[in-house]
């Protein structure tokens, strides 16, 4: 086997690799710091020049020196206009942080390691082959998860904020905002912002994005404007393509009563408090009689009422935060309950049916420890699905077939080739016990996201 197969296998680089996934889809979701964003950039400079000298073995030192200067590139400013090209195909997510580039000497590191003995003894198998593979579609996978699309941050109800500029921005820059000039005062309607990916999209996540909605305003416009200090009250009313909206602020976020009319009309009536929703809002269709009002507690709907001509056509409560929270709970205990009930089900048939097993040929064994993964994680799926759990992102999906296949697929070789299947349903079993212990696992991370 090649010396390039060798180093995608060594210990070293798959640890690196590993490590860049869990960071990427755990740690950072989890902790979101400091370190876990430097991770991903120690271990992704580790893995990036390895595995393309791996694939051009006769350029490597170019591999390495191009690496650097790219990493240098994608962190700067001057790539800015390079993304956005990239942004009108893929949607692409660049954090610009000089500091970023103290990951730079890890290069060395990587270049030490290829030019060294990878010190692994490799058969030159077709499963080695298959491996190397494997590790190589991982690898471009993590390239491509490392910049995932950023998720948008909607508003059901009209989000403004108040600033202090003497000039108007210019709209063609920014289309996330609306610009209404009021004298020395700038009133910004805010349309959408750009989030981290929430672990539940929820009001609770919302009122967390739009926390200091007016600092990241300005911060985004980039222009002479100023905040308005809290406990300063300012009315005012603006005209929209919508309606003509009443607006009161506390400093530069809304607080108090707003309305919309339009024609003579009401269609919204409600209160804020500091920029978050609070006590009753009522929406009127402008095109019929038909009335929605929804219920909000510290920012949070908690129910949600549809009238037609006064008469209650639906009502439906919204689980709030904390009623998520213990939602979650329930749900650990319902899956742990059922992998006890498996695991005395396997238990039973193994005594039995002691010594007998089941035989079949060795490469049946082999087929099914390499398959079973696979409905392990589309058990785990159908589980998430009951939970109302389950997210359909493409790159989420990927990271948990592999993380699944990891996982299961040496335990499935214990289980066949040591352990050994007693009756035919416990093929079922250990698919159904390895996909609830898979569910387990995610829903104790969500409880413990949805609880940060």
């Amino acid at each position: 086997m090649s010396d390039r197969i060798k180093i995608l296998l060594s210990p070293f680089f798959i640890f690196c690799l590993v490590l860049l996934i869990v960071n990427d889809f755990i740690l950072k979701a989890t902790f979101h710091n400091v370190l876990t964003g430097k991770l991903s950039d120690f271990c992704g400079l580790f893995i990036f020049p390895i595995f393309w000298s791996a694939v051009f073995p006769k350029q490597k030192l170019w591999v390495f020196i191009l690496s650097g200067i790219l990493f240098i590139f994608w962190k700067s400013e001057f790539a800015s206009g390079f993304i956005e090209l990239l942004n009108t195909i893929f949607s692409i997510q660049r954090t610009v942080d000089p500091t970023d580039l103290i990951a730079l000497p890890i290069l060395l590191l990587g270049w030490f390691h290829i030019k060294g003995d990878p010190n692994i003894s490799l058969s030159n198998s077709l499963i080695t082959r298959l491996s190397a593979l494997f590790i190589g579609a991982v690898t471009i996978f993590s390239f491509c998860a490392t910049s995932q699309q950023r998720y948008v941050q909607g508003f059901d109800q009209p989000e403004y904020v108040l600033l202090r500029s003497a000039a108007t921005p210019d709209t063609t820059l920014n289309y996330d905002f609306n610009f209404y000039k009021k004298d020395s005062l700038l009133v910004i309607k805010v349309n959408q912002v750009y989030i981290a990916k929430p672990v539940k999209d929820d009001d609770y996540n919302k009122n967390r994005s739009i926390k200091e909605l007016d600092k990241d305003v300005l911060a985004q416009i980039a222009d002479s404007a100023s905040l308005i200090p809290p406990g300063k009250v300012t009315t005012l009313s603006i005209s929209t393509v919508q309606g003509k909206d009443s607006l009161r602020f506390n400093g530069g976020r809304l607080d108090g009563r707003f309305s919309r009319t339009k024609n003579g009309k009401l269609l919204i009536e409600g209160f804020y408090k500091m920029g978050l929703e609070d006590s009753t809002w009522t929406i009127k269709d402008s095109s019929s009689n038909k009335v929605v009002i929804q219920t909000f507690v510290n920012g949070e709907r908690t129910s949600v009422k549809q009238f037609d001509h006064e008469k209650l056509i639906s009502a439906n409560r919204i689980n709030t935060r904390a009623d998520t929270i213990g939602n979650k709970y329930i749900q650990i205990g319902i899956l742990i309950l059922f992998v006890v009930g498996i695991i005395v089900l396997l238990v039973r048939n193994y005594r039995s049916t002691f010594p007998e097993q089941l035989i079949f040929k060795r490469v049946w064994k082999w087929l099914f420890c390499f398959l079973s993964p696979f409905f392990v994680w589309l058990l785990h799926a159908g589980i998430r699905i009951l939970l109302m759990d389950f997210r359909p992102d493409f790159f989420e999906t990927l990271a948990t077939i592999m993380f699944i296949f990891m996982a299961t697929c040496p335990l499935m070789f214990v289980v066949v080739f040591w352990i050994k299947l007693r009756k035919e349903i416990d093929i079922f079993l250990y698919c159904l016990l390895f996909g609830l212990l898979c569910s387990l696992w995610t829903t104790c991370g969500t409880l413990i996201e949805l609880s940060n």
